[in-house]
């Protein structure tokens, strides 16, 4: 499925360092047999109601190395039960590239699909109504009336009304006027036509930061699919930011309602991207509607001052993911309000229920009711408390009343289902697993998910209940897919290797520490299953950011190269990564760079211990705060490395404080989530003292270790500066330093080319060190 093949990538330019011409290029080869494995975004499955089966619809992504851009598929099936054990996907032949498109949501009943294309420059943006057989309507809409549509998966928005005659979005807001400058001459008072102008900038407005820049404010906007008339929904604050808009159950009344994810931004706008702590809540707005002599709902222009939109969870700093029950009769979501209470940027989250009234009236503040709390420290082996980024548009099953989500459970991704009524919850993907799950849609009752491993690629996975009256009793089907392929090689690569999960129990434990605090953590261990002689491959210790983040035990393109050319992985998932309980996440503000890096060193011991690394050859790697930990390491126990590679490292807080999107993280991560009330945008001499001691600038004069920086100059997050910094203090000092800067990439440096670049040279790069 790949058509961009042209023969091995070939080094054009000096400045890559490769042991040799014949490495390199056979490293590159096998790095792009690895990039041509597909991954599947989402799903969507539709009952045709002709008793042929479910009709079902996949979303994939590739990357197109020679363009520099992610290639978008759509592929079909036709899902057959034959009995209850048994299950069809009858493929079509070929997917269908989509082309252009921002973002493709079908309706509900899967009769049609809506195509966005958003605009280049200030052209107008493009909604396309497609059906079964053709394009039935296309509407051009100017940038007067709203900008691009969010297409990000955070503030996105798309809803589908329930007759199918008006869609729900989030845009930018419409561009405001320009100045206009002239220096040629006036003739009565205005501007002569044929004088040169230009338009000038205006005033400067906050955006939400990282992967945001440039964007305007997004608003609610409705699009009537027969006309393609467009409404901004009125009667919403100027300092709100919206998203993730939902159509309310429709009723009998002129109004219908929309329920929405709002952002208050009164003063400075903080980074949004990974930042679940931002205060927000659900709000409900009224669209008022008109019957047209052909019976169709139509916009009807109101200024809602009989309508005011209303805050439905008040009592809750955090609301997000609306998601209506198929009865209509209560409105659940996601909070991340140990979050924004903590000011941690991410931590446990929680799921809520509140109730919707039946009478078709605009609900007021409602009570919120717990389903799934916050779960401080679990018991072992025991439900860690919530983890998950989305929702489904339909996570419901046939009662009701019972989700299924995905959510982490300490290094795997598991799939759980929830009773909303009564908070019982299981988990439904294999207990004895150690592979990561995901759900991607559901099939009636039965759930479609795909697994994958450290050293296995993604597979479909079709689940269903096998006794109604056991909710965990489900049974897995492993369907075969046209879709996630790879080469022989990779393949047999693949086969040598091995992971498994390992407890690692905290070193020297402190009676101050809470319980969750005190429990072991996790590292994965990735290794050759065909060693017979005792040896042992090099070490990459591998870190990810955050710090409340996680390493899960699925499948990386990048890291099953790293393991496929010679080297283990230990990737460490220290206390304050998700997935472990709000204690022990909550013990890491205030302790960075030592309690992080202790965990670290802990789990890099505990595999020499056993006998699973050589302590000659152990190699670094990590971004963000993977890559404060990592320069960290190489400062703090400068004989421990022989290689250390990062991406876009937090190297010195008291510069990144005043130049980052999230100065807030700074305040917490160093002093604990006392840190929440004493960000400033003016930091003290004190804070920038303490800033510096915890950062890993203070130990740069002890570096010993060669050391590659990979660099995004877009990077708003942990600006371009931090890394230069510290690269320039290591080259300075002597240290062997090579760095490569992306001038086109943001934080996560995840454009096709910049990944290709970054691990093809972090694996030479280690492979030069460790011989």
């Amino acid at each position: 499925m790949d058509g961009s093949k042209a023969g091995p990538l070939k080094e054009v330019s000096p400045g890559l360092d490769a042991s040799n011409e014949e490495e390199y290029a056979s490293q590159s080869k096998l790095l792009q047999e690895f990039n041509t494995i597909s991954s599947i975004d989402k799903a969507w499955t539709f009952n045709s109601g002709k008793g042929i089966g479910t009709q079902a619809m996949f979303s994939i992504s590739q990357p197109n190395l020679l363009a520099n851009k992610r290639r978008k598929f759509m592929l079909s099936t036709v899902i057959s039960k034959e009995n209850k054990n048994s299950v069809t996907f009858q493929w079509a032949p070929f997917p269908v590239e989509i082309t252009g498109a921002s973002t493709v949501v079908p309706s509900p009943s899967g009769s049609k699909l809506l195509v966005i294309r958003n605009p280049e420059n200030e052209s107008p943006t493009q909604f396309e109504i497609w059906s079964q057989s053709q394009l039935e309507k296309e509407f051009h809409v100017p940038e007067t009336v709203h900008g691009s549509v969010y297409a990000d998966g955070w503030f996105e928005g798309i809803s589908w009304n329930s007759d199918e005659t008006l869609i729900a979005y989030v845009a930018e807001e419409p561009s405001p006027s320009k100045p206009i400058f002239c220096p040629g001459n006036k003739k009565g008072g205005s501007l002569d036509k044929d004088c040169n102008s230009w338009k000038g900038q205006g005033d400067w407005e906050e955006d939400w930061g990282e992967t945001y820049a440039g964007k305007r404010q997004p608003s609610l906007f409705v699009i009537n699919t027969n006309s393609g008339e467009v409404q901004a929904v009125k009667g919403i604050l100027k300092s709100l930011s919206v998203g993730q808009v939902v159509w309310a159950p429709s009723n009998e009344g002129p109004h219908q309602y929309l329920v929405f994810v709002g952002w208050s931004a009164e003063t400075r706008k903080l980074g949004m991207k990974y930042c679940y702590n931002r205060p927000c809540a659900l709000y409900a707005a009224s669209v008022s509607l008109y019957e047209s002599e052909s019976n169709q709902h139509e916009l009807k222009d109101s200024s809602l001052e009989d309508f005011p939109v209303v805050n439905l969870t008040q009592s809750i700093s955090s609301a997000f993911f609306p998601c209506f029950s198929p009865d209509g009769k209560f409105l659940v979501f996601l909070s991340a309000k140990s979050s924004v209470d903590s000011g941690a940027h991410s931590a446990t989250d929680s799921l809520h229920r509140i109730d919707w009234p039946t009478n078709g009236k605009v609900p007021s503040s409602e009570k919120v009711v717990d389903v799934i709390p916050v779960v401080q420290c679990a018991e072992d082996d025991c439900f860690p408390g919530l983890y998950s980024s989305i929702i489904l548009s339909n996570p419901w099953l046939s009662d009701g009343c019972t989700m299924i989500l995905s959510s982490i459970w300490g290094s795997n991704q598991v799939i759980i289902s929830v009773n909303v009524l009564s908070g019982e919850l299981s988990r439904i993907s294999p207990a004895e697993s150690n592979f990561s799950w995901s759900v991607l849609t559901l099939d009636g009752d039965n759930v479609v998910a795909v697994s994958s491993s450290p050293v296995d690629i993604p597979q479909i996975k079709y689940g269903y209940l096998i006794d109604k009256s056991n909710k965990d009793a489900w049974s897995w089907l492993n369907i075969s897919s046209p879709i996630i392929k790879c080469s022989e090689k990779v393949k047999s690569l693949l086969s040598s290797l091995q992971f498994s999960i390992m407890k690692i129990p905290v070193k020297d434990v402190s009676a101050n520490l809470t319980k969750g605090a005190q429990k072991p953590f996790e590292a994965i261990f990735v290794s050759s299953n065909r060693k017979e002689d005792g040896s042992c491959d090099p070490l990459i210790v591998v870190l990810h950011g955050g710090p409340h983040s996680v390493s899960l035990s699925s499948f990386s393109k990048s890291l099953a190269f790293l393991s496929s050319i010679g080297f283990s992985l230990l990737i460490v998932n220290y206390r304050g990564s998700l997935g472990f309980g709000e204690e022990a996440l909550q013990s890491l503000p205030g302790k960075v760079g030592s309690q992080d890096v202790n965990d670290v060193l802990t789990a890099i011991d505990h595999v020499i211990d056993l006998g699973l690394a050589n302590p000659s050859k152990i190699t670094v790697l990590g971004g963000s705060h993977g890559g404060f930990l990592t320069t960290h390491l190489i400062g703090q126990a400068p004989d421990k490395f022989v290689a250390a590679a990062t991406r876009n490292p937090v190297c010195n807080l008291a510069l990144m404080v005043g130049t980052t999107d999230i100065p807030d993280w700074c305040y917490v991560e160093a002093y604990g989530s006392k840190g929440k009330n004493s960000f400033t945008a003016s930091p003290s001499v004190e804070d920038l003292a303490l800033f510096h001691s915890k950062s890993p600038i203070s130990h740069v004069s002890k570096v010993k270790t060669p050391t590659m920086f990979l660099l995004g100059v877009q990077d708003l997050r942990v600006p371009v500066s931090n890394g230069l910094q510290y690269a320039r203090a290591l080259k300075e000092k002597g240290v062997t330093t090579k760095i490569i800067v992306f001038p086109n990439d943001v934080h996560g440096i995840d454009r096709p080319q910049s990944d290709f670049e970054s691990y093809l040279n972090i694996g030479l790069w280690f492979k030069k060190y460790c011989k």
